[in-house]
């Protein structure tokens, strides 16, 4: 099934572009959320942190 896909991309005209475009994608979006991680306040860190463990369930009134 490889050489399916290979032939048709042999016939494409600077193809060989594409996956250093994606990798370039990739590696910028990651050292963005690394920039971000590294950057970002503690305060905001431990808040958005303990959410997963606060208990505020919200119950509506169909659900009763």
């Amino acid at each position: 099934m490889l050489k399916f896909i290979k032939g048709n991309l042999e016939q494409i005209d600077g193809v060989a572009v594409y996956p250093m475009i994606s990798l370039l994608i990739f590696f910028i979006f990651f050292m963005v959320l690394f920039w971000w991680v590294f950057t970002a306040k503690k305060a905001h860190i431990q808040e958005v942190s303990s959410i997963p463990l606060e208990d505020d369930t919200v119950i509506f009134k169909d659900q009763l």
